[in-house]
């Protein structure tokens, strides 16, 4: 993929607008920017483009290297797989029109949309679903995300390169017809197909331009929008796919997509009216915000987990007395009330409530100790794993440059140091970017982290410290007895047993504290009270076809 992202102005693009429309729209894209015209600012009053704030610079917009929450935004505006998402974020058909599955629950049989077409106008088949299944599995592919397909039957084998993609539990029948196979019933099936991993791709395009695909020339979508241009730092633009089946309904004909981590940034262009909403804003200024620019502040409950996360490949982190006392000593309590103040919950355990049929009873067995308590017992674990005044314990704790987590690192140094003064952590703040790809390659000590539910299943959560994760298990944890339970509970038909088997597996990673629960998070997004259509939900999805803009 190119690194900038821009034109390619020495080439003729191969899809629909000619040379001299890229120009336009490039000349249209950097008026946006730059107030072409005198008048000072953005076009912010036409009522057929949104302006959205995503907080990152995305690395990709391919659907299959993608890992970020940022990239999710543009991607899954551009995109649509078998399932999709109503506005509330809940499953519901995508290019599937219907579906059968076997009495096993092995084998689901989708039927697509004959409507379906790409954005150059190829009609989109079940072939392309079998390509791209098998493209982000393959290990040429690189895809990070590859984990979370692993129920598709073969997968793990594929993407380890044991056995050859077309041997992946995925076949295209006829033209409309896909067979799934997995390796054991998974009633959340709907919800993971609906996330960007299962996305089709172009064949037509790939099999001819390769990685270059992803360029905006060269870029075919399915989606509501395509991409126009990609200005790396600066902004995405995309525009409607006049071939998206549901065009018509679309209010917005383009949508660009800034990446802008400095929240005072954020705010300029709220207040020249050149941002219509932002998926992101720091939680300890809420209430000045709500004074600010009335109506804006949006919260509401999340099915996410801030998380702290231990290399266990490396000493000292590879002892569980060193990561127990470590979490012991985080004062959860005053960083969400006094510090952050946007209605974060504590966490004791790392599948936030909420999650259907998920009882939610693990929990770190030291809970319900005082204060005075846990840091006495946190010194008594590290002076046992041999840490002292002759021995001090030595660390760097990296955390993510957005969000509320440079306010919580110096009161989570602080309580480090609260245990006793030979506890010495270094604190460093990492391009959010950067820290994901530190993590991913296990290049770190002790970092912050996240996690957002992809679907709404305990399974997703614990699925991060299976062993055969892979990347995006980032501090390598590895435990048969952890691995079996959440393998039996893959496949358990009961509903109740099958809860009960994950509570045991969380319950048994949570006293080995391979990662520190921090915070349950609320979602927090700034939008513009003219805009119609935004849905709280819990996965914090706001697709842009489901948003008006009204100027009364």
């Amino acid at each position: 993929m190119s690194a900038s992202h821009r034109l390619n102005l020495g080439e003729t693009p191969r899809k629909g607008p000619t040379l001299l429309k890229s120009l336009a729209l490039a000349i249209a894209s950097a008026c946006v920017l730059a107030a072409c015209g005198g008048g000072g600012s953005a076009p912010a009053a036409d009522s057929k483009v949104l302006k959205r704030g995503i907080s990152a610079n995305p690395d990709t917009v391919d659907p299959h290297k993608a890992q970020g929450r940022w990239e999710n935004d543009i991607i899954g505006d551009m995109f649509m797989g078998l399932y999709t998402e109503d506005s509330a974020a809940v499953p519901v058909y995508g290019l599937a029109e219907s579906h059968t599955v076997s009495e096993d629950g092995m084998t689901w049989t989708f039927k697509l949309r004959p409507d379906a077409k790409w954005s150059d106008g190829v009609p989109v088949t079940a072939a392309d679903f079998e390509f791209g299944f098998r493209r982000i599995l393959d290990p040429k592919t690189v895809a990070q995300y590859a984990s979370l397909l692993y129920l598709i039957k073969n997968a793990q084998q594929v993407n380890a390169g044991e056995l050859p993609p077309e041997q992946l539990g995925v076949r295209a029948l006829d033209p409309l017809t896909l067979e799934i196979n997995l390796e054991y019933p998974a009633p959340y099936l709907p919800g993971l197909l609906k996330h960007y991993t299962a996305y089709p791709v172009p064949k037509h395009v790939l099999e001819a331009v390769g990685d270059a695909w992803t360029r905006p020339e060269n870029m075919v979508t399915n989606g509501p929008y395509d991409l126009v241009q990609w200005r790396t730092g600066d902004f995405l633009h995309v525009k409607k796919n006049e071939y998206f089946f549901e065009a018509d309904k679309l209010c917005f004909d383009e949508v660009y997509y800034f990446p802008y981590a400095d929240h005072d940034a954020v705010l300029r262009l709220i207040q020249r009216g050149d941002l219509h909403m932002n998926n992101d804003f720091p939680g300890q200024k809420k209430e000045e915000l709500k004074q600010q620019f009335p109506g804006w502040v949006r919260t509401n409950a999340a099915l996410t987990t801030t998380y702290y996360v231990f290399n266990n490949t490396i000493a000292p982190f590879n002892d569980v007395r060193v990561r127990t006392a470590l979490a012991i000593a985080m004062d959860r309590e005053f960083i969400t009330e006094q510090a952050l103040k946007v209605g974060y919950e504590p966490a004791y355990a790392f599948v936030p409530p909420g999650v259907n049929g998920y009882p939610s009873t693990a929990q770190v067995k030291w809970k319900s100790l005082t204060r005075p308590e846990r840091l006495a017992e946190a010194k008594r674990l590290l002076e046992e794993a041999g840490f002292g005044t002759n021995n001090p314990l030595k660390f760097t704790y990296t955390y993510r440059s957005t969000g509320d987590n440079p306010q919580a690192a110096p009161i989570v140094q602080a309580n480090w140091r609260e245990i006793a003064d030979w506890v010495q952590p270094e604190i460093q703040q990492v391009d959010t970017r950067v820290l994901y790809a530190n993590l991913r390659a296990t290049n770190f000590q002790v970092s912050d982290a996240g996690w957002i539910a992809d679907y709404n299943d305990a399974q997703n959560f614990l699925y991060l410290l299976e062993s055969k994760t892979g990347a995006m298990n980032y501090g390598k944890y590895s435990n048969p007895q952890f691995d079996a339970l959440v393998d039996q509970s893959n496949r358990e038909l009961d509903q109740a047993k099958r809860a009960e088997l994950m509570t045991q597996a969380e319950q048994l990673m949570l006293d080995e504290m391979p990662i520190i629960p921090m915070w349950i998070m609320v979602n927090k997004n700034l939008v513009d009270p003219k805009i119609t259509g935004y849905t709280p939900n819990v996965e914090d999805i706001h697709r842009t076809r489901y948003l008006c803009r009204t100027e009364d």
